[in-house]
């Protein structure tokens, strides 16, 4: 049996600023199947393919007595909180940030014994980290959809490390602390927010940026969006939790470049240009035809909002003034008895 108390501290250790451990029993499928029911997922139909292996960590590893769930804060006091570029993006693809604490962490690990056998996620398998973020105490589902920690808010990302072992002692889930606050729920221009801790991803100008590929998105639905090329972060801005003290200034999410374009930049940006500076980044899911494009609409948008009957589609979110707060992913060298998931992002087919 290991100690819940050594995993934490390795946690640290590693680079994660929170960690926390459940039992990994499943969880109650109720809110995913409503959320699905309701075609809430968009078109993100492998989220409705692997429902079972989401709600149940042992369909996913064999042997799962505890999931070791981790964040990292990624804001720094180096990021543009209103640029085209949401936060989250403007720096290394943050996957490859958590892969490479994970990798440290099980090294910490592998020495205390090496018998251990563990999954790392990070985002990418079908398991719902928030759900495990949740019930080992990290924080609380707001209402934006988001785990909000009550030393970072909303500024972190997420991973899980899935061990064949029990722990001497779980962590409890906290009390949800936002109240009667609806900032973020005003703050969406689309209403996407369902009010209970889920998005309807179909009105989400963060899906519409990142994931859509041929889908329709009404401009006015976005007229008083502002700009955005990738990613949407208004409700994050909203929610009283994200604190400027809540900068944690670790290197490796730095931002780059990038975060200093405005959406003229993006706009007029060359193929080769993109290229060299989103490389490593997560802007490279969307690819440059769709930053091009979310440019040019958001652009339009907020030059015309009156004239949008004749557009098909469109993407959008703010981009203002700076505020306060280069290499490819590497490839998962093998670690000592941990897997990774390494499943590539699902693509339509």
């Amino acid at each position: 049996m290991l100690a819940a108390r050594t995993l934490k501290d390795l946690a640290i250790e590693s680079g994660f600023s929170l960690a926390g451990v459940a039992r990994a029993s499943p969880l109650d499928p109720a809110p995913l199947d409503d959320w699905l029911r309701r075609g809430c997922h968009a078109s993100m139909d492998w989220l409705a393919r692997t429902r079972e292996t989401r709600t149940d960590p042992s369909r996913l590893f064999s042997g799962a007595q505890s999931v070791l769930a981790l964040a990292a804060c990624y804001l720094t006091r180096s990021h543009r909180l209103d640029a085209p570029v949401a936060p989250v993006a403007q720096g290394r693809d943050y996957h490859a940030v958590m892969r490479d604490k994970l990798k440290a962490l099980r090294r910490r690990l592998n020495a205390l014994d090496a018998s251990i056998n563990a999954l790392a996620t990070v985002d990418t398998a079908p398991i719902q980290e928030k759900a495990w973020a949740a019930r080992a105490g990290l924080g609380w589902l707001g209402k934006n959809g988001l785990i909000v920690t009550a030393a970072h808010g909303t500024r972190v990302v997420l991973a899980t490390l899935i061990l064949d072992r029990e722990v001497d002692e779980f962590d409890a889930p906290l009390s949800s602390r936002c109240g009667d606050c609806r900032r973020c729920l005003d703050a969406c221009p689309t209403g996407a927010l369902l009010g209970d801790g889920r998005l309807d991803a179909r009105r989400c100008l963060a899906w519409q940026t990142i994931e859509a590929r041929d889908e329709t998105f009404p401009l006015n639905r976005l007229s008083s969006a502002g700009a955005s090329v990738f990613g949407c972060d208004l409700c994050q801005r909203a929610c009283p939790w994200n604190r400027h003290d809540h900068a944690c200034d670790d290197a490796k999410f730095l931002p780059r470049q990038l975060a200093s374009l405005d959406l003229g930049a993006w706009r007029d940006l060359s193929e080769d240009r993109f290229d060299e500076l989103t490389r490593g980044t997560a802007l490279r899911r969307a690819g440059f035809d769709a930053i091009r494009r979310h440019a040019r609409a958001a652009i339009d948008a907020n030059a015309s909002s009156q004239d949008s009957e004749s557009r098909q589609f469109i993407d959008a979110a703010p981009s203002k003034t700076a505020e306060q707060a280069g290499e490819k992913r590497p490839e998962d060298a093998p670690e000592p008895r941990t897997a990774f998931w390494r499943d590539t992002p699902p693509q339509k087919a």
